[in-house]
């Protein structure tokens, strides 16, 4: 449970500690519900000195930090298809963290080794944050997430 934007980012940081070089974070959520406000603290917690923006009408934004990282927004697309022969998915990326909002858009592209951070909530409401570890690439991702949410001080 996160009970602010300051709290979503401090979690989002303390995951980025374990990130590694190839990771993708799919972000899931309803318009509203934090997911641009998670990268921001991820892309902190990576030490990205740049301010994230939500990349919605420029479909990917690249920042510098301990590793690139490469925030893709996918709302405006429809298919797999569009996001391929966009290029928004290559190789480069594998030198950094990808962190993908609206990642249903993918369908049965959608990458098998991956961290889904599912948040739910809106408005002025707490968010619950739902974290999974697919493949034992990002499992270093669930205990940092226990972590993370339990060093969080009680209201």
């Amino acid at each position: 449970m996160s009970t602010s934007p300051e709290e979503t980012r401090a979690i989002a940081a303390r995951l980025a500690a374990v990130a590694a070089p190839g990771d993708v974070l799919c972000l899931w959520g309803d318009l509203g519900a934090g997911k641009t406000v998670f990268a921001k603290g991820f892309g902190a917690g990576l030490g990205v000195r740049d301010t994230i923006l939500s990349p919605s009408f420029v479909l990917m934004g690249e920042y510098a930090g301990r590793l690139p990282l490469f925030h893709i927004d996918l709302y405006r697309l429809a298919s797999a298809t569009e996001v391929l022969d966009g290029g928004l998915l290559d190789d480069r990326q594998s030198t950094g963290v990808v962190l993908i909002e609206w990642p249903d858009r993918l369908g049965a592209a959608l990458p098998v080794d991956r961290f889904d951070v599912h948040i739910d909530g809106a408005a002025d409401e707490p968010r619950r944050l739902r974290l999974s570890a697919h493949g034992a690439g990002h499992a270093g991702y669930a205990v940092a997430a226990v972590a993370a949410i339990t060093s969080i001080p009680d209201p």
